[in-house]
Order: C-alpha cells, then sequence, then structure tokens
C-alpha cells in the first residue's frame, strides 16, 4: 500500500469524482490529491472524500504548482492541451493515464514516451469507457481460433450526460475528426459521410441509428487479435433499461465472427450492460488502472512503458468488479 498521494487533475468534475470515489471504496487509506483551477471546488470535493487534499493546478508551470512533494501516480480527465500532466508525472518518475484525447491526438504523448522510455508508465486511455470495451471483446473471443470481424456499438443514453468535460470531448472529436477510423480487409481506411452511416441492434433488439466513430479501440483490438476487419460506431438514444421503464444505463454491443476451435465458421453477439450509465463504467477502468499503476494490489508498480488499458489491468478481477456493481456481459442472439 502506498503512502504516496494520487494526483487527479479535473477530479472536481463528474468523471474525476466518480473515479476518486470508485478508487477510495477500493482502497480507503490511498491518499488521493484532487487537482482543479478553483480552489474552494478542490477542496470541497476531497473533503467529501476524506484523506484527500485539494489543490490548485497551474498548467503553465512545470510542477503544476505543487512544489516538489511526490506523487505515485497522475491521472487526467480533461483534454491536457499543454501535457502538463504528463510531463510533470515524467519528471517524477510517476505513471500517468491520460482519457480524454482521440485517436489523432496521441502523437504529442508518443513522442513524449519515446524520448523519455524508461522515466514512467503512460497509459493511453483513450479506449471507450477506458477499458470496458476491449476487456468484454477478449472475454468474448476466447470462443474463437481466428477471428475476421469485429464490430462494436456504443449505446450513449440521452439522460447520460458525463459533465462538461465529456461534452467538451465529444464537441472536439467530432469536429476535428468527422471521419471513422476502420480496419477493412487489413487496411485502415476513414469512413465518412455517407459510409459512416451505420446502424446496430440494442440489448433489448431495438434498431439505432448509428455513426462511425473513431476510438483508439479500433487500432488496439486489431493488433491484438489480428483482425482483417474492426469498425466501432456510437449512437445516442433511450438504453434499453430506460425502455422497460428503469432508469438509464449504458450498452456496449459486440459482434464477432471467425472461425470456433473446432474450424467451424462462428458468430457471436453480446453485450456489455452497467446499469448505472457510461460515467460508472468508465470510473470502474480509471480507479483499477490506478490501482495497478501504483502497485495497491500488492503488486509491484507497472513498470515504465507504454500501455492500452487492457495491457494493465487485470481482466478477470475487471469484470468481478464490474459484476459487484450490477453489471455484466449479455449474451445475445445473432442477427
Amino acid at each position: 500500500m502506498t503512502s504516496t498521494p494520487i494526483l487527479l487533475m479535473g477530479g472536481t468534475g463528474a468523471i474525476g469524482r466518480l473515479s476518486a470515489r470508485a478508487l477510495r471504496a477500493a482502497h480507503p487509506d490511498v491518499p488521493l490529491l484532487i487537482g482543479g483551477r478553483n480552489a474552494a471546488k478542490s477542496a470541497e470535493a476531497a473533503d467529501d472524500l476524506g484523506n484527500a487534499e485539494g489543490v490548485v493546478i497551474d498548467p503553465r508551470v512545470d510542477d503544476l504548482g505543487l512544489g516538489d512533494r511526490p506523487v505515485a501516480a497522475v491521472a487526467v480527465f480533461y483534454a491536457d492541451d499543454r501535457l502538463a500532466g504528463l510531463r510533470y508525472a515524467q519528471r517524477r518518475g510517476a505513471a500517468h493515464l491520460g482519457i480524454s484525447s482521440g485517436v489523432f491526438e496521441i502523437a504529442p504523448e508518443v513522442a513524449a514516451y519515446m524520448h523519455a522510455p524508461s522515466a514512467a508508465a503512460i497509459v493511453l486511455g483513450y479506449e471507450w469507457l477506458v477499458g470496458a470495451t476491449t476487456i468484454a471483446t477478449f472475454a468474448c473471443a476466447q470462443a474463437f481460433a481466428q477471428i475476421h470481424d469485429i464490430k462494436i456499438g456504443a449505446l450513449v443514453d440521452e439522460q447520460d450526460g458525463g459533465g462538461p468535460a465529456v461534452a467538451e470531448d465529444f464537441e472536439r472529436l467530432n469536429r476535428m475528426m468527422p471521419a471513422a477510423l476502420t480496419r477493412q480487409d487489413g487496411r485502415y481506411v476513414w469512413r465518412g459521410k455517407d459510409d459512416a452511416k451505420t446502424e446496430f441492434r440494442a440489448i433489448d433488439g431495438a434498431t439505432m441509428q448509428a455513426a462511425g466513430f473513431s476510438s483508439i479501440d479500433v487500432a488496439g483490438l486489431a493488433a491484438a487479435t489480428g483482425a482483417p476487419n474492426v469498425q466501432f460506431n456510437i449512437a445516442t438514444g433511450i438504453s434499453s433499461s430506460r425502455r422497460r421503464g428503469e432508469p438509464k444505463s449504458t450498452e456496449i454491443l459486440i459482434e464477432l465472427a471467425g472461425k470456433g476451435h473446432d474450424g467451424l465458421a462462428l458468430r457471436t453477439r453480446h453485450a456489455v450492460f452497467h446499469p448505472r450509465g457510461a460515467a460508472h463504467l468508465t470510473a470502474l477502468g480509471v480507479s483499477m488502472i490506478l490501482e495497478r499503476l501504483a502497485g495497491l494490489d500488492g503488486n509491484a508498480p507497472t513498470p515504465a512503458g507504454l500501455y492500452f488499458p487492457y495491457q494493465v489491468v487485470d481482466h478477470g478481477s475487471y469484470l468481478l468488479r464490474l459484476q459487484a456493481e450490477g453489471g455484466r456481459i449479455v449474451s445475445l442472439d445473432t442477427l
């Protein structure tokens, strides 16, 4: 157990607060620094957690205005266009997790890693809901000897806001990257305009009008499975739970096709479901990554390197935590 605090930059926002609570629930004694631009809001968020300190972040200075205090890890919950959090973490040999950049914005972070590869672990936490998609897909893929097609459909309930930072991320990503990174027949291409329009079925079978989305999950899943066809689509609407008259939820549809271990053609369809929405599923991934980066699970902290979330978190432990929160992977009929 570390006595060195974990710094949460943007920890006063909706996702930051949920992540801090998830981390606190799993590790009541770990000290946290709740960083923000407003001293009063940071102090309030810290007081709500306990064993936490609110701090004001100044991204224009190398030490963020924090002096020389040590940190075990740094998590950033907003678009850090100065890479202030990453520079701060690297100088101190502390692991870093960012969750807001798009697939087209990672070059500065990759460059920072290439120039200091032994400084600390850097996690590109830009997968959809920070590992929920990839970890579940790998679990579903165990039935396959070879995968040819991966189709991901993310259903965001229209009542599932996630806070101002999330809204700003979506606005920026849609403005800067209207085309969707996709793998087709082994080639990486960009689906745009009419090519990006599609649909998928929600858990309850409702047809959702969707569009292609440039998620870094496409690159990670293609590299890990070798699948020549990988696409990620997103729809906003009413989640299956709300159509049943229940509160909002979040759904990630996973459709796989390939060959089973018997050599025969195989198609499967599953969904990741979390009853409290996308923000809570994001917080689960963030808290488990920080737990691993800082060695809070009793093992050595994650060594220096550049990682996807699914390369850091233990998949079995993640699925157990998901289940404990009321979520699950649902098996669905193929279409």
